[in-house]
C-alpha cells in the first residue's frame, strides 16, 4: 500500500515497484516512528514484513545511490526536524520472528523487539537475556550497537549473524568476525552491510528463576528511569571511570529545559520530550551538556544517540 506524496528530489517507483509485502508512505512523519516522538517528513517509508523486500529496498537505493538508512524500532534515534531525504526502512515490528533452532539457539529477525525476544527466552527456559528487560529496540539495533545492561550484552550471545550486502546478496557471518566491542560493531563502520537476523546461543535455566531475575531489573528500570515520558534513551555513552547521569547531576543541571526537551529530574542520563520537543532543541541541551561536562570534568561525552536528517533550512 503507498500513501502520502514524495517531496524528495528521487523517483521511488523503481524501489517501490519491487516491494511485495511492505507498506510504503511516502512525506511521512517520522515523529510518529521514534521512541523520541520528534522528527520531520520523510521522503520515503517502508515498513517491511518480509526478508526479500528488506534487502531489495536497501540493495536498490544503493544501486539508484538514493540515501537509505536502516532503523527498527526508532528507540535511540533523533531524526532532525527538516526531516530525511531519501528512505528510511523500518524493521520493526513487521519483520519480527523468534524460533528455537536447537537445544539452546534462538533463531531471531532483524526487526523483533527485544522485550518479545526475552518473553521468548523465558517461554522456552533459556537464560542469557534477563539484562534486556525494559530495553524496547530491536535486535537489529542491539547487535548493531552491542547493546548492554547490567554486566550483560548482546555480543556475548550472538553465533552469528545474517547479512545482505549492497549487490543483495546475502550470507552469515560468524560473531568473531562482527567486531564487538563497547556500543561497537562492524555495523557501525561498514554501511554496505545489513543485518537481516542472528542467531544467539543461550543457557538454559529455570523459568521461575530467569522471571525473578527479569522481575528485578524490570522494577529497577521503572524506579530508576523516566519510562513515562518519551525519549531516546541514555543520551551518552559512558565514559571509562564516570557515570554520565552523575556528572550532570553534580553541576545542578538534572531538570534543566531547552523549549521542551529537559534533563530528565529521574536520571540526569536521560533528555526527554516534555511536549512538542523538538530536535534543535535536543541538539542544543547536548551540547550544552557536553560543554558543561568538558568544562568541568575534562570528559568528553560521546553521543549514544544516533542522529539523521537534515535543518530545516537545508
Amino acid at each position: 500500500m503507498v500513501s502520502g506524496e514524495a517531496q524528495g528530489k528521487w523517483d521511488f517507483h523503481e524501489v517501490t515497484s519491487m516491494l511485495n509485502g511492505s507498506r510504503i508512505l511516502l512525506n511521512e512523519p517520522m515523529s510518529l516512528h521514534t521512541s523520541f516522538r520528534i522528527g520531520g517528513p520523510c521522503d520515503l517509508l517502508v515498513l517491511p514484513s518480509e526478508e526479500d523486500d528488506v534487502v531489495a529496498a536497501w540493495a536498490k537505493c544503493k544501486e539508484l545511490s538514493i540515501p537509505c538508512y536502516i532503523i527498527g524500532n526508532g528507540t535511540n534515534l533523533l531524526v532532525k526536524d527538516g526531516g530525511v531525504r531519501g528512505c528510511v526502512v523500518k524493521l520493526a515490528p513487521g519483520f519480527q520472528g523468534v524460533k528455537r533452532t536447537g537445544d539452546v539457539t534462538l533463531h531471531v529477525k532483524a526487526g523483533t523487539l527485544l522485550p518479545r525476544l526475552v518473553e521468548a527466552a523465558l517461554e522456552e527456559g533459556l537464560s542469557g537475556l534477563e539484562w534486556a528487560v525494559g530495553i524496547p529496540g530491536s535486535i537489529g539495533g542491539a547487535i548493531t550497537m552491542n547493546a548492554g545492561a547490567y554486566g550483560g550484552d548482546i555480543a556475548s550471545l550472538v553465533r552469528r549473524v545474517e547479512v545482505a550486502f549492497s549487490d543483495g546478496s546475502t550470507r552469515w557471518l560468524p560473531a568473531e568476525e562482527l567486531a564487538f566491542s563497547y556500543r561497537h560493531s562492524l555495523f557501525i563502520d561498514r554501511d554496505d552491510l545489513l543485518v537481516l537476523s542472528a542467531e544467539l546461543d543461550m543457557v538454559p535455566g529455570d523459568r521461575a528463576n530467569i522471571k525473578s531475575v527479569m522481575d528485578t531489573r524490570s522494577a529497577e528500570r521503572e524506579a530508576k528511569q523516566p519510562l513515562d515520558l518519551p525519549s531516546a534513551g541514555s543520551a551518552f555513552r559512558r565514559p571509562p571511570g564516570y557515570y554520565v547521569g552523575s556528572m550532570i547531576q553534580e553541576l545542578g543541571l538534572k531538570g534543566f529545559k531547552i523549549g521542551a526537551a529537559q534533563i530528565s529530574p529521574k536520571h540526569a542520563g536521560f533528555i526527554v520530550n516534555t511536549g512538542g520537543a523538538t530536535a534543535s532543541q535536543v541538539l542544543k541541551l547536548m551540547r550544552m551538556i557536553q560543554d558543561e561536562v568538558k568544562a568541568a570534568y575534562g570528559v568528553d561525552l560521546e553521543p549514544e544517540i544516533i542522529v539523521i536528517g537534515e535543518d530545516p533550512s537545508e
